[in-house]
């Protein structure tokens, strides 16, 4: 069984904070045997990282879209910030990707609304729903599952993680390693970890953003 997290910021976002190191280190220890890193607007650290580490590291990208913030899985080039999210998940589809729905609904975290995610499934440009994110303030899970129930369409759960105290609490399980062609299915039969990251890995993304602009003040 593999331990899944789709959704993890490395220092390479502004308001991530964990390394290579600390990656590796999670892999290594079993608590968790793939892990996406998914930082905001750029794949540079990512790409670098999956060299080092093997696929056990998927390129994914959080990109900030006119609508709201959409995660592509399994991607090669980085997809510019700033456009509609139409052609957001369009140019995550044309490489190969996969088209993540994170923190749905969210107004707080710039979640996509629901008029916005209903746009893009009728057009079949949604993969997957996060149904659970381990640094939700807002319970949007239900709504999100009943969603994903209602319109058929795969279902994770993240940590969203943007340290190394906000991970290894939240996944999901499925039989085995996948890919860009093989996740879809496989989260049809997955399994889900749902603890919360706690208050530290609630606060990371504010502390890490303070941190960073003290050393360069």
């Amino acid at each position: 069984m593999y331990k899944l997290d789709l959704h993890t910021h490395s220092h390479a976002s502004p308001d991530g904070s964990l390394r290579a190191r600390d990656y590796a280190l999670m892999l290594a220890s079993g608590q968790l045997d793939c892990i996406a890193v998914t930082d905001h607007n750029r794949i540079d650290f990512a790409l670098g990282l999956q060299a080092e580490l093997g696929d056990r590291i998927i390129v994914g990208e959080e990109v900030s879209t006119r609508e709201g913030e959409i995660i592509g899985l399994f991607l090669k080039e980085v997809v510019p910030a700033g456009l509609s999210a139409l052609e957001t998940a369009k140019r995550i589809r044309a490489q190969g990707g996969l088209v993540y729905i994170p923190h749905p609904f969210e107004t707080v975290r710039s979640g996509i609304s629901e008029a916005t995610l209903l746009a893009l499934s009728l057009v079949k440009l949604v993969d997957i729903i996060e149904t659970y994110n381990g640094r939700t303030l807002q319970n949007r899970g239900d709504r999100a599952k009943r969603w994903a129930q209602a319109h058929a369409t795969a279902k994770a759960s993240s940590s969203d993680a943007h340290g190394h105290r906000g991970w290894g609490k939240t996944w999901t399980v499925v039989a085995k390693q996948p890919t860009a062609r093989t996740l879809v299915k496989l989260l049809a039969r997955a399994s889900h970890s749902t603890k919360s990251t706690g208050l530290v890995g609630r606060l990371y993304p504010k502390l890490n953003r303070l941190r960073k602009v003290g050393k360069h003040a």
